[in-house]
Order: structure tokens, then sequence, then C-alpha cells
């Protein structure tokens, strides 16, 4: 019997395919980034690994592809800004808003899948010499930092947590055992020698931490994602217009859901090994801790120089009951694309 996945939202095998770990791109200080010229039906990048945005008459844009000849706007953030759950280029939101909602100059897609906000900033920084005069910037994100704030300590360290983290720690700490040094001894013949080596020691042991607070996350990773929208300001300059929108996320946005949300996101916790999704999300999974997080992020971003604004009341607003807006809890369907990209158009003022 077909998952649920297979047959409703069929796209997704394709970005299973994209996103296979096996395949994976290790990169220096961004940590990974996508398939480089991928080439699908469902999601095309260029030469680095940006997905192609669509506009008016066929044209295409990306960072290190074609560029169309004039100002850029762009759509930074992690994989919803990407497009995860679109069934083609063209459906994505950086695509809709060029060829539809914000037609005034070219939408370049800058979202990278898995990111936080420090590697959001990384991206820009990066590439930012491939780019003409950039106008506008908008950011669609949040979900990435919150959720990584759950990690433990020894993960998030002073920068925050990533993705893989904890694997790439457990890797550091296996690479460091095999540097250490044997301890020094007497020259007594190889036999001795060896008698007298001390074994590498294991890998350190993790303090056990109790869970941390609604209050506490939130202060993570809005301080987090204040620190780094100052350094994208700064990077910029006054001129160019930052926006930061919270992205709509399922149980922020309505308690109720579709009738096919509920069979996909029931699928999902079946087919989890680590648990629900509710035990380990539950704590900033409800419409009050997206309201209490969003209010935070508006501190920080508007600090930082840039405007706010919360997306999920807005889109809220905008939608029937049965509307089908989701793949997953956290990426759209091409009608979730569309309605979120109209209404962040109108609440943002997009041209």
């Amino acid at each position: 019997m077909k998952l649920y996945r297979e047959t409703l939202t069929p796209q997704l095998l394709k970005y299973d395919d994209f996103d296979d770990r096996g395949e994976v791109r290790y990169l220096p200080y961004l940590m990974y980034f996508h398939r480089a010229s991928y080439r699908s039906s469902v999601i095309n990048t260029d030469r680095l690994g940006f997905r192609l945005s669509r506009g008016p008459g066929g044209q295409t844009a990306s960072a290190a592809g074609e560029l169309p000849k004039g100002p850029v706007k762009l759509l930074m953030g992690s994989s919803t800004a990407l497009g995860i759950g679109a069934t083609n280029d063209g459906a994505t939101i950086s695509s809709r808003l060029w060829t539809t909602y914000a037609p005034s100059a070219p939408w370049l897609n800058f979202g990278g899948r898995s990111h936080n906000s420090a590697q959001e900033l990384m991206l820009f920084l990066f590439h930012q010499h491939l780019l003409p005069e950039v106008e506008e910037i908008v950011i669609l994100s949040g979900l990435n930092n919150l959720a990584l704030s759950l990690l433990p300590e020894w993960q998030r360290g002073e920068d925050g947590a990533f993705f893989f983290s904890g694997e790439y720690f457990e890797a550091m700490d296996e690479l460091r055992a095999k540097a250490r040094k044997p301890a020094k001894a007497p020259a007594r013949g190889l036999t001795g020698l060896l008698a007298d080596r001390k074994p590498a020691a294991p890998a350190p042991r993790r303090p056990a931490e109790r869970k941390r607070t609604l209050p506490e996350l939130i202060d993570t990773a809005a301080g987090l994602t204040g620190r780094h929208l100052d350094s994208l300001r700064k990077l910029v300059g006054p001129d160019v217009k930052i926006t930061y929108a919270l992205q709509p996320m399922a149980p922020w946005l309505r308690e109720e859901h579709a009738p096919q949300e509920k069979l996909l996101f029931e699928e999902l916790n079946s087919l989890s090994s680590n648990g629900s999704f509710e035990e380990n999300y539950g704590i900033i999974a409800s419409i009050e801790a997206g309201r209490t997080y969003a209010e935070a992020l508006r501190v920080v971003a508007e600090k930082a120089g840039a405007r706010f604004f919360d997306l999920n009341p807005a889109v809220a607003d905008a939608i029937k009951p049965a509307d089908w807006l989701f793949v997953d809890r956290a990426h759209y369907t091409d009608e979730g694309h569309e309605i979120v990209t109209r209404v962040m158009a109108e609440t943002l003022g997009l041209s």
C-alpha cells in the first residue's frame, strides 16, 4: 500500500532524491548546501546549488546562473523559502513574486535547506559578489532557529546549533582521538613501548541537561536572529530594505487542519523512529507559542533596522477550513505557496 505522501504529494519523492544525504555537498564555513546543477521536473539548481526562479515570459534567474539586467530582490530563508513541496520551480514563492505579485524586479531564491539564521547570513556574505544591485531583501524564516534551540548546550555553543551538528561533533571527537599521541615510554624495545602506550581517550561524556522552558528557547532563537539581522544590515548598508517575515507553520496557523494535512501529519508521526512531532516539538508548536515568538522577533528585528511581520495571523484570516496548504508542518502545497505569496505581498507592500 502506498503512503499518503506518495499519492497526495508525489513531488516529495523528487525532493527526497534532491536531499539524498549521500549526495550532500559539504562546504567550508557554510557546512552544507544543495546539489549543484540538479535537474528534474520538480526542482532545478544552478552551478552552485541555488534554485532557479522563473519569471514572466519564461525567464529564469539565479545567483550563479542567468541574471536579467538591472537590480534584483532576494528571498532569503531556509527550506520554506527554497520551496520544498512545490511541484515545480515556477510554483515557489520567489517565482510567484516575480511573475505575478511583485514583478517590478526579478526575485532570486536564496533559500537554503536546513539552514539557520547564521547560515542564511553566510550564504549571502559568500555570494554577494555575484549579484547586481540588490533593492530589497525579504527573509522568510524563523522555525529552524527555534527548533534548533531545543538541542543541548554542547551543540548550541555560542553561535547556535545547526542541523546535523550532533554528527559533526561526534566526527570531530573521533578525529581528536586519532590525533592524540601516545604517552612517551622508555626505550626498552618494541614490546616495552607497546606495553606502555595509553589507549586513545574515549569521546567525552555529554552532561545531562534539564528541559528548557519556552521563554528560554525563544530567547535563544530570537537572540541569534537579531544578531545575524544586525550583521546583514551592516553588510548591505542603510538603503536596502530588509523585512523579516515569520513563516507560516501549520501548528502556528490553526488548530484544525485540512483533511489531507491530517492524513499526512498522522502518517509522518507513524513513520518517525524518534517519537511524534508533538513529543519532540510540542513546546514550540502551538498558536500561543508562535505569537509569543513573533513578538520577541519583532523586537530584535526592529532593533536591527528591519521590518517585521508575523504572516501566520494574516494567512489564517485568508484561508478556509478545507484549504490544503501543507505537505508537512513547515512546507507548502502549490496552493499553499500561492496563498502565502499573495498574503505576503499584500501584507509587506511588495511591488
